[in-house]
């Protein structure tokens, strides 16, 4: 809501720094960053620093401790000093007087107000402005309760600002009843402090200091003090029901057991090393031992027998590896399960292509993942009712989880549900991820990215109620043959993987589609494409779903199977590839169509236009048919591809003939598999073609389809989705 002092220090910072400070912010009456950013920029500007930033940072706040340690009625410099003061106070929801520069009376009672809320009133008492206190006017951090803040955490965030504010590197931290990222910090800092660390050592780091000192500082009932204090504080902010107290009292004593038998530590009761590790990082204790492990390294009888020596009984594998090029074993290898069940070992699945920033995730990517995902686990062996983890592998801000990442987890729980949840799903990634997309309902079980300490998805969150997994250190095992490398991961037991499996789908050609499927197809087809925006009836679009599947899919089975075992390509590239084009078609191209045609008949020119239910380009077509004929994958008449005729006559052979243009999908796929030789954009070549490609080559066989560029690749995803589904089915016939 729009605040009309607010609104009154945007135009004072306009008018009055705007030119000097490179920016202005805009006059709405709402807080935001850029009224703060422009605030500081003003005040470096009064303090005569000429690099001037958004940061208030060490420099700022060095020249402004240097120049005016204190600032009150008597030292404040300048009238536009105190109104970027006032400007501040008002920014921040207090009174700052008229912003008229005078530090008066209402000023300094809204500086006394502010500062009993961060907690320092007694380390600077009065209504002076002291440098840090002054740090925390000009950010976004709140030091009142917001969006439903706890009270007791709050009084946590007061406690370490009114304790260590006065220490050289702790600055004053939001006390607004949630745990953040900056309040993690600064219970490290804390308990750095406590342990005697000088100003210049202490740095906020869980690091080799830190932990030896708190092997030596266990709490147990009858303890008091500090120690009591900031381990009682570490139990609140992970989310345990407990009170801030500086007594160890056998209450205390009796929640940490329970969450002790959370975490999967040992069970004492006491605040030991273990316990404060878990509380303080999200990987913990890495010297723990952990019953599960995950890596990209096959699974042999040695290496499982080094497991095992270990401790291991469960062990997460990829079920693909997106790309050839890097860790040729990250994928489960040919006769892996059997071996690890063999050993006694279980394995619990796991699905990540890339995933290594938002850009990756959204409903349609989710409902091709899940697809995927449940196309590989079946190809793999793995029975109904085994979890696979999807991963989320970066470090997903918190509007990311909103924006791409729940929306993702949709699409995955929606094409599991159409596949009749023979699966259950899993998320792997930071904390915040998991626990947002279990809330989401989208997942039943977490595997836990606690290695990645620093994720802003770690740093500040609890561990998640459902967490089965969670991932604390990397280390190698085994000698000699049985030699690995692996990442340790302690067990729960809300997951246990699987121990037997079926037997693994062999590598198989495509074969013509069983009677029984048929339907299925048509209707999980038909969902997915409502499901992106393209409705039954077609829409906008000229053809419905029936006639495009019936045409693209049904009518041409025999010759797409024909296609797809002559040259080693799954049905599913042609029929993914056929549909796509034939949905999008509308009556802007049957228009392009008739002029081709007109204008042909009239003059004897050729106007370049897709056309045929593949959507194909005359001059696409004579270059991977000219490819093919050349190669010896196919027979025919080359077509010159400077000739109108012969352009217009392969055109119109796509326009009249559904045979021809399905034939022109394979020949064109083949050529794009190959780099595009001889046409406008030549590009990389793939592996020749193949039943095993890899889902990075299936992507770019897809996408140059379409041809190259922003568009291609986000459609793309879209096709992808399609592909996955049109190849469950040809799966399953050809495995019947």
């Amino acid at each position: 809501m729009a605040d009309d002092m607010v609104l009154r220090a945007q135009r004072f910072v306009n008018e009055t720094y705007g030119d000097r400070i490179g920016m202005t912010v805009t006059e709405d009456g709402v807080t935001g960053w850029n009224t703060m950013y422009a605030l500081t920029r003003a005040l470096q500007y009064e303090l005569g620093i000429s690099a001037l930033s958004n940061n208030f940072g060490p420099t700022t706040l060095s020249v402004l401790g240097s120049k005016y340690p204190t600032l009150n009625a008597s030292t404040v410099p300048s009238a536009d000093f105190c109104r970027i003061i006032q400007s501040g106070l008002y920014c921040k929801g207090y009174d700052g007087g008229e912003i008229d520069g005078i530090y008066n009376s209402r000023v300094e009672a809204a500086m006394a107000k502010l500062k009993a809320n961060m907690g320092v009133d007694a380390a600077f008492p009065g209504s002076d402005l002291t440098p840090k206190v002054f740090k925390g006017l000009l950010n976004m951090d709140a030091y009142v309760t917001v969006n439903s803040g706890s009270e007791t955490i709050r009084s946590i965030q007061q406690w370490l600002n009114g304790q260590y504010v006065g220490r050289q590197d702790f600055f004053i931290i939001p006390c607004d009843g949630h745990h953040s990222r900056d309040v993690a910090k600064s219970m490290l800092f804390a308990v750095q402090y406590a342990l005697g660390m000088a100003d210049g050592v202490a740095n906020g780091v869980f690091g080799p200091g830190t932990r030896a000192g708190l092997k030596e500082h266990t709490v147990s009932t009858g303890s008091a003090g500090v120690w009591v204090q900031l381990f009682s504080a570490a139990m609140v902010l992970n989310q345990w029901p407990v009170a801030f107290t500086g007594s160890y009292t056998s209450a205390l004593a009796t929640a940490v057991g329970d969450f002790q038998s959370f975490a999967a530590l040992p069970v004492t009761g006491k605040g030991d090393f273990s316990t404060w590790a878990s509380l303080l990082v999200s990987y913990g204790d890495q010297e723990r031992s952990g019953a599960a492990c995950d890596g990209v390294t096959m699974i042999t009888d040695a290496r499982a027998r080094s497991l095992k020596a270990a401790g291991i009984t469960y062990v997460g594998r990829y079920l693909i590896n997106p790309s050839t090029k890097s860790l040729p074993e990250k994928e489960i290898q040919p006769g892996e399960l059997q071996t690890i069940a063999d050993n006694g070992l279980r394995c619990f699945p796991i699905y990540q292509t890339y995933g290594r920033d938002a850009s990756g995730f959204s409903y349609a990517a989710g409902r091709s993942d899940a697809q995927a995902a449940v196309n590989a686990a079946l190809d793999h062996g793995f029975k109904s009712g085994t979890r696979i983890f999807f991963a989320v592998d970066f470090d997903a801000l918190d509007y990311q989880v909103t924006d791409d990442v729940l929306p993702h987890f949709k699409g995955i729980q929606d094409a599991i549900a159409d596949d009749g949840n023979r699966y259950r799903i899993g998320v792997y990634g930071p904390r915040n991820v998991c626990t947002r997309v279990a809330e989401a309902g989208h997942s039943t079980a977490s595997f836990v990215s606690d290695m990645s300490s620093g994720f802003s998805g770690n740093f500040g969150y609890p561990l998640p109620p459902d967490w089965a997994y969670d991932q604390i250190v990397t280390r190698d095992i085994g000698s000699g043959d049985g030699a690995l490398n692996i990442d340790i991961d302690v067990a729960s037991g809300r997951d246990t993987g699987q121990g037997s499996f079926d037997a693994p789908r062999t590598l198989k050609a495509d074969t013509l589609l069983s009677a029984g499927v048929v339907s299925s197809m048509q209707t999980d087809v038909g969902t997915y494409m409502e499901s992106i925006g393209f409705p039954l009836d077609g829409g906008t679009k000229t053809y419905q779903h029936w006639k495009c599947f019936q045409s693209t899919v049904v009518d041409h089975d025999e010759l797409i199977t024909e296609l797809s075992q002559r040259y080693n390509m799954r049905k599913a590239l042609i029929q993914a590839s056929a549909y796509w084009e034939m949905r999008h078609i509308g009556i802007e191209d049957e228009s392009k169509d008739a002029l081709v045609i007109t204008t042909y008949n009239t003059t004897g020119k050729f106007i370049e236009s897709s056309t045929g239910i593949g959507q194909c380009r005359g001059i696409t077509a004579a270059w991977a048919w000219n490819y093919c004929i050349s190669r010896g994958y196919t027979t025919g008449s080359v077509t010159d591809p400077g000739s109108d005729d012969a352009l217009y006559s392969i055109w119109k052979k796509l326009y009249d003939d559904e045979e021809f243009d399905l034939r022109t999908v394979c020949m064109v796929h083949l050529w794009d598999s190959e780099g595009k030789p001889g046409g406008d954009h030549d590009e990389d070549p793939l592996r020749s073609m193949r039943l095993d490609y890899t889902q990075s080559e299936i992507f770019e066989i897809l996408r140059r389809y379409q041809g190259f560029g922003d568009q291609a690749e986000s459609d793309n995803v879209y096709r992808m989705g399609l592909y996955q589904i049109m190849e469950k089915y040809n799966s399953i016939s050809r495995n019947s």
